[in-house]
């Protein structure tokens, strides 16, 4: 038992900068999806046909493509572009990004596509005579999907939505790949210091478990709390 937690206490101040990073991603690219995802949904459901075609195309995009690629793309892939600008004479040095910003940018895109789904599907479970009678009491078709809809397909999207959550700290373990000192790049290199892969692999896996089993608690308590009775959307928690 002593040597288990002298162990732990060597490994621990590592681990634990990789799960604060690890965090502090998921939090930002959660924020960057939803501040995409809800315009995108309501794109789909109340724009024009040309915005519909744009908000599909990046949903497709960005649900049919592998994150993997989408996080190459972004930071070894741009830079390229930059490159290319740079000898048409054009400054492309915007392009060229900080691994921590890439990292933001492509899960924040990809969660963006996959909430945009949630919040389209809870947004037409939404009875439109809820807006015709908003119409109707005068207000314009922007004043209702802000003040009637919105408010109703957020907390209708939560089962759908907590998910997203929980998926977006395991997705956070790609950013390795390019050199982000997440958690899971924390126990590579610990590995690589003591050479046992076995206890440090099964310690990080713990930590993502609790992780996501605390995030799932609080999610379904949530639900709960702003649960509408009589207007619920069945989702399967993973």
């Amino acid at each position: 038992m002593e040597g288990i937690l002298e162990f732990w206490n060597m490994i621990w101040p590592e681990l634990g900068k990789g799960l604060l990073t690890t965090l502090q991603i998921s939090v930002v690219a959660l924020s960057l999806g939803l501040l995409t995802g809800i315009p995108a949904a309501l794109a789909r459901v109340y724009g024009p046909a040309w915005l519909r075609w744009l908000a599909t195309a990046y949903i497709e995009l960005f649900r049919g493509t592998p994150l993997l690629v989408q996080l190459f793309v972004i930071y070894y892939g741009l830079p390229d572009i930059a490159r290319l600008l740079e000898s048409m004479g054009m400054s492309g040095q915007f392009l060229v990004l900080d691994r921590m910003v890439a990292a933001y940018i492509a899960l924040g895109l990809n969660s963006g596509a996959y909430q945009a789904e949630y919040f389209r599907s809870a947004i037409q479970a939404i009875n439109v005579g809820q807006i015709m009678a908003a119409r109707a009491l005068g207000m314009s078709q922007l004043q209702a999907i802000i003040n009637i809809v919105l408010p109703q397909s957020v907390r209708l999207a939560i089962p759908a939505w907590s998910n997203e959550v929980a998926y977006m700290v395991k997705y956070t373990s790609v950013v390795f790949i390019i050199s982000v000192p997440d958690l899971l790049a924390r126990g590579q290199f610990i590995i690589s210091k003591y050479y046992n892969p076995m206890e440090i692999l099964i310690t990080v896996g713990i930590i993502y478990l609790i992780v996501v089993l605390g995030i799932a608690t609080g999610m379904g308590k949530l639900e709960e709390k702003l649960r509408i009775p009589g207007l619920e959307i069945e989702a399967k928690r993973v």
